[in-house]
């Protein structure tokens, strides 16, 4: 990745190259981009205190991407965790448009999907993230953008969800969790809040636990995986295909 960034200005016939790309254990952002006085050569720093390599990796591409898609939109930039695969932003904003960038140059759509056939669980997915060497979080969001299954990724701590991101065909039926907009804990009876900290196949669930208007009897896949490195958890949730979980519209539906 290193390689790449330096070259960049070559591949284009660019006056503005980068030149430099270096790690420093800095504490309030995860990357950033510098230009120098005259903004002819830029500076490409990245948090080299960062635990996991997959998170320095993709930090490293998202700086990339804004140097070859933004550079002449800002004096500078310094991105966080929260601007690195951030769940919520909107796809026109230029950290959406970074991570996407990231995303594709370091897991080939054609590829992934190779990868993954049509399997639906952790265990994969964890695969695409050591074949591409980026963290679990980046490869199941790369997943959750093409997948038809109902699936939903959350990242929860204590007891609370802090972030989910829905597959379309899920946000489709309704299922899915507003995080942004309110707090939302992770229901008692199931592998989230158990003791469990690895299970990348998944247990059967009744859905109604986690959502509680699809039908009576229908179950869904659960499994989760605690980040190594970080104080939190990551579940995914598979739901049936063609189930609903939005309320229905009268009582007598459910």
């Amino acid at each position: 990745m290193q390689s790449l960034a330096l070259e960049a200005a070559n591949i284009f016939k660019w006056d503005d190259p980068i030149t430099e790309v270096r790690g420093e254990a800095i504490n309030n952002f995860d990357g950033a981009l510098f230009p120098d006085e005259g903004r002819k050569r830029w500076l490409l720093l990245y948090n080299n205190a960062l635990k996991s390599l997959g998170r320095i990796k993709f930090t490293q591409a998202h700086e990339l991407g804004h140097y070859l898609l933004h550079r002449h939109d800002r004096e500078f930039f310094q991105c966080t965790d929260e601007d690195m695969v951030d769940f919520d932003l909107d796809e026109r904003d230029i950290e959406a448009e970074a991570d996407s960038f990231a995303s594709t140059l370091l897991m080939p759509l054609d590829d992934f999907r190779s990868q993954m056939a049509d399997e639906a669980h952790l265990d994969a997915i964890s695969g695409c993230a050591e074949r591409y060497g980026v963290s679990l979080t980046a490869a199941l969001l790369r997943w959750l953008e093409y997948t038809e299954h109902n699936a939903v990724m959350l990242i929860h701590r204590d007891g609370y969800v802090l972030k989910s991101k829905a597959s379309q065909p899920a946000f489709r039926c309704g299922a899915f969790f507003p995080s942004r907009r309110k707090v939302i804990a992770v229901p008692g009876a199931v592998l989230a809040s158990s003791e469990v900290s690895k299970n990348t196949i998944g247990v059967e669930t009744d859905a109604k636990l986690w959502f509680p208007h699809v039908a009576s009897g229908t179950t869904l896949r659960e499994m989760k995986i605690t980040a190594d490195h970080y104080d939190f958890a990551i579940s995914l949730l598979v739901l049936p295909r063609g189930a609903s979980a939005w309320k229905p519209r009268f009582p007598s539906d459910n």
